[in-house]
């Protein structure tokens, strides 16, 4: 922090500290002028209190936003289209609950103040106001309708169906961390079933790739040119990507803070999301000026001990870098079958195994 900071922060003590003493003077006065004089006393005291708070916290407020403002991602702007109109309806809903707050606190601390116990006062009481009522009941309803419909609008909009030509990726959580999948040259997910998930077997999805009586499946062809990856996210810049969310056993939350959206992951109802990158990860190091700028996928819901740790990436490429990653992705077919690929080595057979044994004992 600067140096003036520094000394703004000493400042705000020094004055706490000195009303502090001060009313605690005027408490040991009071005390000795008698009880009635010491309850106006503290009721004075009390209402220049109220009033003091009230200047200093608007201050406060001021000034932690000049600080801290630019430590929040509002300065890079969104790196979602979509994300844009996140922002836009963040600020109108900060402006007309920050004006509501405003006007209020100003009102709650000053009328403390101005309507303190005096000589010759008396309070005004009335039972019921029809007409209050239905101000303070019928405005706030109505601001709040327009605001929610307009979230309402746009939510419908980017859980709807992504436009045409979108890259779809499946994003699945576990405890602690996210797996990707990509469709292959046929542009298909192959179909999955939770049964056959298998680590162990390089099957983190439950991909069908062969028979099996006893679930009764079938193997699914398009399972066979699938590319799963883990951790990190390849995107492209400008082309809507529609992700697949869902879980492998807790809820989890894909939280996408840089493109202004988010969207639980629950274990066995896939959702939806889709959103248009504006910057490439590229663009964004030199927008930030941070070289070590990532985009992070967090997850936004307390999902157990390593929620903390549940930490992914995207990779905001071109459609040409896109093209070539892709081109050196190895089916996960492969990955869980490697004598399946083409060019593996093949097997021994029994026969090539006696010959080698029998030429080994000569």
């Amino acid at each position: 922090m600067s140096t003036t900071t520094y000394l703004v922060i000493a400042a705000a003590v020094l004055v706490f500290i000195v009303i502090f003493q001060i009313a605690k003077a005027s408490e040991y006065v009071s005390v000795l002028k008698g009880e009635e004089n010491s309850r106006k006393q503290n009721n004075r005291i009390n209402g220049f209190l109220l009033l003091g708070f009230m200047i200093l916290g608007f201050i406060g407020v001021y000034v932690c936003n000049k600080m801290l403002y630019k430590a929040t991602l509002f300065p890079q702007g969104s790196a979602s289209v979509e994300g844009e109109k996140i922002d836009e309806m963040f600020m109108i809903t900060t402006a007309v609950t920050g004006f509501v707050f405003i006007i209020t606190q100003f009102f709650l601390f000053y009328f403390a103040w101005k309507y303190q116990e005096k000589e010759g006062r008396k309070a005004f009481y009335f039972p019921h106001n029809n007409k209050l009522e239905l101000i303070w009941t019928v405005i706030p309803a109505l601001a709040l309708t327009v605001l929610v419909v307009f979230g309402l609008r746009f939510w419908f909009r980017i859980t709807s169906d992504a436009p045409k030509g979108a890259l779809e990726v499946e994003i699945v959580g576990k405890q602690f961390g996210w797996m990707m999948r990509y469709p292959g040259k046929d542009k298909k997910f192959g179909k999955t079933y939770f049964r056959v998930i298998s680590d162990e077997k390089s099957n983190p999805f439950g991909q069908i790739f062969e028979d099996n009586a006893d679930l009764k499946l079938k193997a699914d062809a398009t399972n066979f040119d699938d590319v799963v990856t883990t951790q990190t996210m390849y995107v492209v810049k400008g082309r809507p990507v529609k992700l697949i969310i869902g879980s492998r056993d807790v809820i989890h939350d894909v939280g996408l803070s840089h493109f202004r959206l988010k969207m639980d992951a629950v274990p066995g109802i896939p959702t939806t999301l889709w959103f248009t990158p504006k910057y490439t990860t590229k663009e964004m190091k030199e927008r930030t000026g941070n070289p070590n700028f990532v985009y992070e996928i967090a997850c936004d819901q307390m999902c157990g001990n390593g929620h903390y740790s549940m930490k992914g990436i995207i990779e905001v490429v071109t459609q040409e870098e896109f093209d070539i990653w892709m081109a050196k992705q190895k089916p996960n077919y492969y990955l869980a079958f490697p004598d399946k690929e083409p060019g593996a080595a093949k097997p021994a057979t029994d026969t090539a195994a006696a010959k080698t044994t029998v030429a080994l004992n000569k």
